[in-house]
């Protein structure tokens, strides 16, 4: 986070940005310093989605005018490098043509308070260690945890009682898990309800049915037994911490699991914080 130019001043709006493979997540870093106990993350506000494949320049301009009127340094963490780049370049073109700072800057491991104990931590996806930095002001001190992001992939991520990410399982979410039987059959339609309602019961009596019935338990069981593997190499006292959009489709499968929909963009801010030196 050294990039000329993007130091982040006392009057300046922190933009946070998490580019992922189906969504741009963005949100602003409130004055405030924290959301309620007995969390300590940065507390964001504004939040806003863009459609990473196809975004209008002018949705982001709209919402910046609202969000960050004034100077702003947007931090960018991306797993989506041609979304990444278009964001970039509208918010380039969004500072000249308004005529006000409008800095950009990208987020990479080492801006984040996460030890990592992986040989390359450079190749894991931002979003996992954003995700995993934020979770450990979460969970409990001393205690192990477990973080799964349920988005277009499915993450299951392992931290050590110090808070050290250790790793984890990556599995296609039920979005993409619908959209490969689409691509693959002549005949199978896509199942889009997934992410806020539960799977049909068995027997599904049509082929929808039976698609949303297969998708949805299935991922179900996917997650339950990574989370089981990994409760069996931390302990059975690592807490659960359950994030991202499609979090719905698991969630009956992980009870007791602390649910924050945004950890990623709360991660994205821990960066911000730690550039100004708090």
């Amino acid at each position: 986070m050294t990039a000329a130019g993007s130091a982040i001043g006392p009057g300046d709006t922190v933009v946070l940005a998490d580019v992922g493979n189906s969504r741009i997540k963005l949100a602003v870093v409130t004055a405030s310093a924290a959301i309620a106990a007995p969390f300590r993350l940065p507390a964001i506000d504004r939040r806003n989605d863009l459609d990473s494949h196809g975004f209008r320049p002018a949705h982001l301009e709209q919402w910046l005018q609202g969000a960050a009127p004034g100077p702003a340094v947007v931090l960018v963490a991306s797993v989506h490098d041609a979304a990444a780049a278009r964001l970039e370049a509208s918010l380039a073109a969004v500072s000249a043509t308004s005529h006000r700072p409008l800095r950009q800057r990208r987020v990479g491991h080492a801006d984040l308070p996460l030890e990592i104990a992986l040989p390359a931590p450079d190749r894991v996806g931002i979003d996992r260690l954003c995700g995993a930095a934020a979770a450990g002001l979460v969970k409990s001190a001393g205690r192990p945890a477990i973080v799964v992001d349920c988005g277009t992939a499915a993450t299951v991520d392992m931290l050590a009682a110090d808070g050290t990410f250790l790793g984890g399982a990556i599995l296609p979410g039920p979005a993409l898990m619908a959209r490969s039987l689409a691509d693959g059959t002549s005949k199978l339609p896509e199942v889009a309800a997934l992410g806020t309602s539960a799977p049909p019961a068995m027997p599904g009596r049509s082929t929808h049915e039976a698609i949303a019935a297969g998708i949805g338990f299935g991922i179900q069981g996917a997650v339950a037994r990574l989370v089981a593997e990994a409760r069996g190499w931390l302990g059975t006292d690592a807490e659960v911490i359950l994030t991202g959009g499609w979090r719905g489709a698991v969630r009956a499968a992980l009870p007791g699991a602390i649910e924050i929909p945004d950890l990623v963009l709360h991660g994205i801010a821990l960066a911000a914080a730690r550039a100004c030196g708090r």
